[in-house]
């Protein structure tokens, strides 16, 4: 397969039952993306493939062949925090942080779609991300905080 993450391109031979969640964490060693449920129920593993949200841990490596993936990692520029990143970490929408790279990363691609959300589209766009720590108010606000930054 040759996938690009995060702008480099990987050119590697993988298993055909190989999951994306584990290509991008063992070939890319990038471990921001998580594995959580294996069923994608939590939304833990959520990247943007060709600047769409798929949950990594049911998505094949060779489905991405030819593709262009976003990791947490990708989202800032190497020196500042994204605005979402910003947001999430001003607004106390984490915890323990394992939901943190997949919530941020649903919610890069609803700000896409929409740069401007009411709380009900936010969580409507967050619903296949789960967080067990927070109750969801502060990414919420997070997620409203980031919208106004970015121009929303």
């Amino acid at each position: 397969v040759d996938i690009t993450v995060n702008g480099r391109t990987y050119s590697d031979e993988v298993e055909p039952r190989q999951l994306l969640v584990h290509f991008i964490r063992e070939n890319a060693a990038l471990t921001g993306t998580k594995v959580g449920c294996d069923t994608s129920q939590c939304g833990s593993c959520t990247v943007t493939m060709d600047r769409v949200s798929v949950k990594s841990c049911t998505t094949l490596t060779v489905q991405a062949n030819g593709s262009s993936i976003t990791t947490i990692e990708g989202l800032s520029d190497g020196v500042d925090l994204h605005p979402l990143q910003e947001a999430f970490w001003n607004n106390h929408g984490l915890q323990c942080g394992f939901c943190t790279p997949g919530m941020i990363m649903a919610a890069s691609e609803l700000l896409r779609i929409n740069p401007d959300p009411s709380r009900e589209e936010i969580r409507e766009g967050l619903e296949g991300n789960l967080c067990r720590c927070t109750g969801n108010q502060n990414i919420v606000l997070a997620v409203e905080d980031a919208a106004r930054t970015m121009g929303g």
